[in-house]
């Protein structure tokens, strides 16, 4: 099946989450998927925010990977995080942060998480209907 794939590597800072999202708002302009920006951006900034505030001290990168293939969009988020593997739960009313997943699962068709070495990737899979191609 062939498709295409851009990956780019950031900072595990916090202005590297905008950035991420101003990535990906490129990328799938130029890939003309026009129609998948605000989903993708919003899980990006999700899944970037959670590389930096997690992962930190365990390397000064993540990568985000876009791979599109047929009828399917990949994100990936890579970071060296490997003691702690991301799981979705459901916060309280009172809990200040843990929606981000949430929030993941809600927008994408399909997400997972993989360990690499080192560290791990969380993905997200969307659909790319024919609305998105214009």
């Amino acid at each position: 099946m062939s498709g295409r794939t851009h990956i780019k590597r950031f900072r595990a800072r916090r202005d590297s989450v905008p950035a991420a999202r101003r990535h990906v708002e490129s990328v799938l302009t130029e890939w003309k998927l026009g129609g998948l920006i605000d989903e993708t951006t919003i899980l990006a900034s999700e899944l970037s925010t959670n590389a930096v505030i997690h992962a930190k001290g365990t390397g000064d990168y993540f990568e985000l990977a876009l791979r599109r293939r047929g009828g399917t969009l990949a994100l990936e988020v890579s970071d060296s995080y490997q003691w702690r593997m991301p799981e979705l739960r459901t916060p309280t009313l009172d809990d200040l942060s843990g929606r981000g997943l949430v929030i993941v699962d809600a927008v994408a068709a399909k997400w997972g998480v993989r360990p690499r070495d080192p560290g791990k990737t969380v993905w997200v899979h969307l659909t790319i209907g024919q609305a998105e191609l214009t």
